[in-house]
């Protein structure tokens, strides 16, 4: 299929009450058609794999064609450039987090992690922590030390008071904390760590976090979820 082709059939999968409700719901919709995701997530399957058909779609700034871009591309062939250069267009939640299940299978991963936990940039920042996420949750084999440096990172940039920054760093906390007993007791004793730095953003953080994972309910979730 041609880039027109999809931006053509993108149109046609879009409404007007859809795109009103991104709106609602803090996604700018500037440059969007109003497509549901399961949509593109089905459309994404009828293509295929097609990593260069991705970058065109990402070049048409087309919000529903850069979610779909992000689900057909190769996460081996993205380069870092490539990476860096997505990663500066976000410019919304939505294509932040969806991007991040691509983002996560690349190699340069932690690298970036690392990287863009200190930026100025606030979607550039909540990429960091969105990564995190993707990591906790689907990378089952990773050892409890392995996350170890990232509570190290939480913990620092919780003073970030900006919304969409301070949300994915308390997503990050959580996620990490529903891995299994020994990382909610961790998690809690991060929060906890983040509660004396005094600022609103950490004690928002820290006090959700910790409501969250001492939630009977979380608590037999984990240890059911990791027997």
């Amino acid at each position: 299929m041609k880039v027109s082709e999809i931006i053509e059939e993108l149109q046609f999968l879009s409404t007007p009450e859809h795109f009103a409700k991104m709106a609602h719901f803090g996604i700018n919709n500037s440059k969007a058609l109003g497509v549901k995701v399961p949509s593109l997530r089905k459309l994404a399957k009828t293509i295929g794999v097609n990593h260069q058909l991705a970058l065109e779609l990402w070049s048409s700034e087309v919000h529903e064609a850069r979610l779909l871009a992000s689900m057909i591309a190769n996460p081996k062939e993205m380069t870092e450039s490539q990476i860096d250069d997505w990663v500066c267009d976000f410019d919304s939640w939505d294509i932040c987090d969806v991007c991040c299940d691509l983002l996560a299978k690349t190699p340069f991963v932690y690298k970036k992690i690392e990287e863009y936990s200190t930026s100025d940039e606030e979607f550039v920042k909540r990429t960091a922590f969105a990564l995190i996420c993707e990591l906790a949750f689907y990378d089952k084999n990773a050892t409890d030390e392995f996350y170890d440096h990232f509570f190290e990172i939480i913990e620092r940039e919780s003073w970030d008071d900006r919304n969409f920054v301070r949300k994915a760093v308390n997503w990050a906390l959580r996620q990490i904390g529903k891995r299994n007993n020994t990382m909610r007791l961790k998690a809690i004793e991060t929060a906890e760590h983040i509660l004396y730095q005094g600022t609103k953003s950490a004690r928002w953080i820290a006090n959700d976090a910790i409501r969250e994972l001492n939630n009977v309910k979380v608590i037999a979730r984990v240890n059911k979820s990791r027997k």
